[in-house]
């Protein structure tokens, strides 16, 4: 692992090229377990990537960016962290960019930054004199070269003083500062994109903000215009027919509704972000203490639309029977992806169930209306249970026995990958030592039964 050094310390001239930067050198083979990733990039925070060898022969390079960003994708990290490292690398295809260690800084750049801009903040790949390989962090290949852009202003500066350097020689140093200026913009536009991410909220809280006091002027406004017809109640001609063509009275009563529904839609997409802040935890390594009714609470308004949607003309009842619970230590964003999970399925199969219309109406409002049940205990003061109930199709009992099986799936090819229900059960018994049970009757719904202890047991 080579020693990373600040690019300001670099003694870097107009033409240095890659081999004068530090690199990264950590490799790993292809047969290990995906795991072994987790644990190299976790050991060292500014490692960019990791090459990968097959047979100690140079295979490709896996990026943390890369690795993390598919890692924290549901069924991902149960799916590729106990497997080899080549299913996860097949799966990837990572693009690379590899240059030749004389490569200048300046052209490096340059290539680096015209690639796509999911791929701009990539490492580069190496290959040196002596034939080995390394990485370069792109953002110390940007230090570098911003480096060698301040000593190319200073040499143009000194020409332009002295006038001691040659025509074609100045003309290289114009060609060179040319080329960093353009590199500069493209790095400009770069973060500009990827911070446009991060600028959701902004623009929310400004409009959400100002519609507050929008509601309250024009309330005033609306009061002047009544006072105005008390003690005018005979305005002359041209207001009157102004007021008879805008519907003046509708235009009052429905003024604040309008408002309202902004404000009210501000909200909901507060609301929206602020749950998939909550939801997206599958990044967070490290164990929590949390209300674990806040992560029930967040996956439900990402599902949100689903659960609104008619079933041949019937919307879900979502009943929500939480106990006084205290909050435990988990993996949070793990428990989520639990919960999306066997609510997802629950959906469908009310979907299943109740699209058929020949439901008989003479049947209890419970049964004849789709249904979900969520309900919270507190039991033994170890253990919390969370319930989620539906009275959907339900599952035959030759299904019941291999539904945690990886693969295992009774939809449609292309409607489901058969993972969901066996990651969920190996986050819930492996990963939290806890129980993931399942009950169901043919016709009547499924009950899935999730027992989780308060305190993570210590796993050895």
């Amino acid at each position: 692992m080579h020693s990373m050094n600040n690019a300001n310390d670099l003694n870097l001239q107009l033409e240095s090229t890659l081999e004068e930067l530090p690199r990264w050198e950590v490799q790993i083979e292809l047969n290990c377990p995906g795991e072994d990733l987790m644990t190299a990039f976790a050991q060292e925070p500014l490692l960019p990537g990791i090459i990968v060898t097959k047979k100690q022969c140079f295979l490709g390079m896996i990026s943390r960016q890369k690795f993390f960003e598919h890692m924290s994708r549901p069924y991902s990290f149960g799916l590729f962290s106990r497997r080899p490292i080549e299913n996860l690398y097949n799966f990837l295809q990572p693009a690379l960019l590899m240059l030749p260690g004389e490569f200048s800084v300046v052209e490096a750049t340059k290539k680096a930054l015209q690639r796509p801009l999911n791929l701009v903040y990539e490492p580069i790949l190496v290959l040196t004199a002596s034939g080995t390989y390394g990485l370069v962090d792109f953002h110390q290949l940007l230090l570098a070269y911003s480096q060698i852009y301040a000593l190319t202003l200073s040499q143009l500066q000194l020409v332009e003083e002295q006038s001691q350097i040659a025509k074609a020689g100045f003309q290289d140093l114009q060609n060179n500062y040319t080329r960093l200026l353009q590199n500069e913009k493209m790095a400009a536009l770069g973060k500009l994109v990827a911070g446009i991410a991060h600028e959701i909220n902004n623009p929310i809280n400004f409009i959400s903000g100002n519609l507050v006091h929008t509601i309250g002027y024009s309330q005033s406004l609306l009061e002047v215009i009544s006072l105005y017809q008390q003690h005018y109640p005979h305005p002359v001609p041209e207001i009157k027919n102004k007021i008879a063509d805008i519907d003046l009275d509708y235009v009052v009563t429905d003024f604040h509704n309008l408002l309202t529904s902004m404000k009210y839609g501000c909200d909901r997409i507060e609301q929206i972000v602020k749950s998939l802040r909550n939801f997206s935890r599958l990044d967070e390594a490290d164990k929590k203490i949390v209300d674990i009714h806040a992560g029930i609470n967040s996956t439900l308004l990402i599902l949100h639309s689903r659960l609104k949607e008619e079933i041949n003309g019937k919307r879900i009842s979502l009943v929500k029977e939480y106990g006084n619970i205290p909050e435990i230590e988990c993996f949070p964003g793990l428990l989520n992806q639990v919960f999306m999970n066997i609510l997802a399925n629950a959906i469908d199969a009310l979907c299943e169930k109740f699209q058929s219309s020949d439901l008989s109406s003479e049947l209890p409002n419970c049964v004849n209306n789709p249904t979900i049940i969520i309900r919270t205990e507190y039991i033994f003061k170890k253990y919390i249970s969370i319930s989620i109930i539906d009275n959907g199709i339900g599952i035959a009992e030759d299904v019941r026995q291999r539904l945690f099986d990886p693969f295992f799936t009774t939809k449609p090819v292309g409607k489901g990958t058969g993972l969901g229900l066996s990651i969920s059960h190996q986050i819930v018994v492996e990963k939290h030592g806890g129980e993931l049970n399942c009950l169901s009757t043919v016709g009547q719904g499924t009950e899935f039964m999730i027992k989780i202890p308060i305190q993570l047991p210590i796993f050895k």
